[in-house]
């Protein structure tokens, strides 16, 4: 590039007249180059044939292991020759000087144009790769920034444009690559997160305000991606658990009630029916299971109140008409949960409306028997009355039989529920009396025991046939003997006796009747079933009157 011309050419003269010419053709930036023209070697070889002129230039040089001055060498010497053997075949022809001088001109000319030429396009070439290797930097850096990544510095010192553009090119192809595998990491986590959001929040929730782009590619915005993702699949983990264990609990209320469940959570969300289909787990269905749950727990209480009070009714009405118990096993099933709570009751259709309605019919037949059988209902508990109050000796004392009037329960001026109650209750009281006179009592049967064998001891010390030797007669000196032992304590049981009573009556408040007859002080008592004997008790001695 030393010579931007033939030097072969530029060493000719070149007439005057030509010169002005020259100089306005060549372009002012390439006129300095002109001083760089050098004559050809003095030492030159003879020109050669013509044949061999073209195996003279620089490819000709090309492989030869020549230096670049030495190629440049070579081509001016090869020049030089080519202008000398020009001019003997112009000697030889007689060209004219003029005609010399134009011809040298216009290849000197044509030697600029190509110089020329090729110097733009060198220049073209060396801004298109500086342009690339800016290009190419910036793209890098912008990846790299992308990525939250520094770029490496592939520049090397003394290298050429194209080594430069070679090295960058590699590298930023790489960091391209994995700038889109990290973009499909971001996409694919981004997808999962829209996924579930649209699933656990599809109302009120949008999981990116703003449109996702390829500015922030860096691990941390990756890593937050999924630690978000994370926080959202263990919600979903947790809905889903909660929304299973609401299911689960909703069939077992629907089964305990009749209910249709497929239908009962379809009306909640439809998705939780349909096979196939992601099941919707949003707070909205959440809230929505809840109420169904507690509006069936509610009908549950209701009617398990119900029918508790139901199967109470039934078996006291059962126990009132002493219904066989071969009745009573049909409903055995429903009887068994009359004390059970809420939760106990899990048997399917245990309160359905069937059972309900067939509880319901068992105790309208019950209480319409009850009212035909009333009558004789009252009648039996009245007996069953009176036979505790002849156990517990409190025969005599009949004012309570107004209270229980069965012409008044005919003419329908008195409730016989009501009218049952009440001997049920005097029932209870003579009870209660019951067991507080009983070891009265047992004392006074035995003290009318012993009165008893005194009397019989009175009528058989009369007797003079009784020492005979008859048939029978020690078995009568037995009980002479038992009855004389019994007697001598009858003054220790008369005391007892007294003390009890009276310790009972201070208790109660009342005088202790036996048969009707108040026995305060022991002033008179009927003793005999046999005999009417009076026994007048006065401090710790005791005297016999018959009557």
């Amino acid at each position: 590039n030393a010579n931007p011309v033939c030097p072969a050419i530029a060493s000719l003269p070149i007439p005057t007249h030509f010169k002005s010419n020259l100089s306005s053709a060549v372009p002012q930036s390439r006129r300095p180059l002109r001083r760089h023209l050098r004559p050809p070697p003095s030492t030159a070889p003879p020109p050669r044939p013509h044949a061999e002129a073209p195996h003279t230039g620089r490819g000709a040089l090309a492989g030869t292991g020549m230096s670049g001055g030495d190629q440049l060498l070579q081509m001016e010497t090869a020049c030089g020759a080519l202008m000398r053997e020009l001019q003997v075949i112009w000697d030889e022809i007689g060209e004219q000087g003029a005609a010399r001088d134009t011809m040298l001109l216009q290849l000197q000319q044509e030697c600029l144009d190509a110089y020329r030429r090729k110097v733009d396009q060198a220049s073209r070439c060396r801004a298109q790769l500086r342009q690339a290797i800016a290009d190419a930097q910036a793209e890098l850096a912008a990846v790299c920034s992308a990525m939250a990544e520094s770029p490496a510095l592939v520049r090397q010192k003394g290298c050429g444009l194209r080594e430069e553009l070679s090295a960058i090119v590699p590298y930023l192809e790489e960091m391209k690559k994995r700038k889109v595998e990290r973009w499909n990491q971001i996409l694919d986590v981004i997808g999962k997160i829209k996924k579930i959001s649209s699933e656990i929040r599809p109302a009120d929730f949008v999981p990116f305000k703003a449109p996702v782009d390829q500015s922030d590619l860096s691990c941390r915005r990756l890593e937050e991606l999924r630690m978000e993702l994370q926080s959202l699949e263990k919600e979903k983990s947790e809905r889903l658990k909660q929304v299973m264990d609401y299911l689960n609990t909703l069939h077992s209320l629907c089964k305990v009630l009749a209910v249709d469940f497929k239908q009962t959570i379809s009306d909640v969300h439809p998705s939780l029916d349909e096979d196939g289909v992601p099941m919707n787990i949003s707070n909205t269905t959440i809230e929505r299971l809840a109420l169904a749950i507690q509006r069936l727990r509610e009908t549950k209480i209701e009617r398990m109140q119900k029918l508790q009070d139901l199967s109470s009714t039934m078996l006291e009405l059962w126990n009132l008409m002493d219904t066989p118990i071969e009745e009573q096993q049909s409903f055995q099933n429903i009887t068994c949960n009359i004390a059970a709570s809420e939760p106990e009751i899990t048997e399917a259709n245990a309160l359905s409306i069937d059972v309900m309605n067939f509880v319901e019919a068992e105790v309208l037949r019950l209480e319409q028997l009850k009212v035909s059988k009333m009558k004789d209902l009252v009648l039996k508990k009245q007996t069953e009355l009176e036979e505790h109050r002849r156990r517990a000796h409190l025969v005599g004392d009949e004012h309570y039989a107004t209270q229980f009037n069965i012409e008044a329960i005919e003419a329908g001026a008195i409730d016989p529920s009501l009218l049952l109650e009440q001997i049920e209750a005097y029932i209870a009281t003579v009870k209660e009396d019951a067991f507080s006179r009983k070891d009265i009592l047992e004392r006074v049967e035995r003290w009318l025991n012993a009165c008893e064998e005194e009397a019989w001891l009175e009528d058989y010390s009369k007797d003079d046939n009784r020492y005979n030797a008859g048939r029978g007669a020690h078995i009568m000196l037995k009980r002479a003997e038992k009855a004389r032992v019994l007697v001598n304590k009858i003054p220790g049981i008369v005391d007892v006796l007294t003390n009890k009573v009276i310790a009972w009556e201070k208790e109660r408040g009342t005088e202790f009747t036996y048969d009707g007859v108040c026995i305060r002080n022991f002033t008179a008592i009927f003793v005999s079933k046999h005999n009417i004997c009076f026994y007048a008790v006065k401090s710790s001695c005791h005297s016999t009157f018959s009557g």
